[in-house]
């Protein structure tokens, strides 16, 4: 899917960012065992910007930043999926290539409430991939990953045996254009200019003639 196709389907604005639906976090309880993470500490870093942040806001974050809680396959996961929904085009790169994952790991523990539908719904991809053709969705070819996202990408269509995986993937999704559109790859992609000063010249002399005035 094109970027520009995947912002239509989601209904992003050139200016807007995605909004994580309240509707979708409510049934992303998803069924299935959950896989143990990995006991492995994360090195720990300071935020990269301070500058707006309190000093308890600062420690907060540097406290998340220094946790794990991704088990490495769960990233590669993330990683994989992520590329799926943003791919690296003409214009610009793929969403990892926008640090997604990271923004994904970090907005996960900030927000723990997304950690039991995220980690159940990468369990629900790697089980299904696993049915399907007998290995995790890492491990799956581009076409195999590819049939298995197409049952889940899109709700309306979806058939209800995969709702939970829609759940999931709608999150994700969400989770991507957020981490993508709000980095500064994501900016350039979509030609976000910002604030910039402009050289004001007056009201345009047609504009003045039709309401009888000028500035003589």
């Amino acid at each position: 899917m094109k970027k520009r196709d995947f912002l239509k389907n989601i209904g992003l604005s050139s200016l807007g960012l995605a909004v994580v639906s309240q509707d979708a976090l409510a049934g992303e309880m998803l069924d299935g065992p959950k896989p143990k993470p990995k006991a492995a500490a994360a090195p720990t870093t300071t935020p990269k910007y301070n500058y707006g942040r309190t000093k308890d806001e600062m420690a907060r974050d540097a406290k998340l930043l220094a946790e794990k809680f991704y088990t490495d396959h769960e990233m590669k996961t993330i990683t994989v999926l992520s590329d799926i929904i943003i791919p690296a085009d003409k214009f610009s790169g793929s969403a990892s290539q926008a640090g997604v994952p990271a923004f994904i790991e970090f907005i996960t523990k900030d927000k723990p409430e997304f950690k039991t539908p995220m980690r159940g719904g990468l369990r629900w991809l790697d089980s299904t991939a696993i049915k399907r053709f007998g290995k995790d969705f890492v491990a799956c070819t581009a076409k195999e990953q590819i049939n298995i996202v197409d049952d889940i990408a899109y709700p309306e269509q979806a058939k209800k045996e995969f709702s939970q995986g829609v759940n999931f993937f709608t999150l994700m999704r969400n989770l991507t254009a957020s981490g993508f559109y709000s980095s500064e790859m994501g900016h350039k992609d979509m030609d976000y200019q910002g604030n910039r000063p402009n050289n004001w010249e007056g009201v345009p002399d047609d504009v003045l003639k039709q309401y009888g005035l000028s500035y003589s």
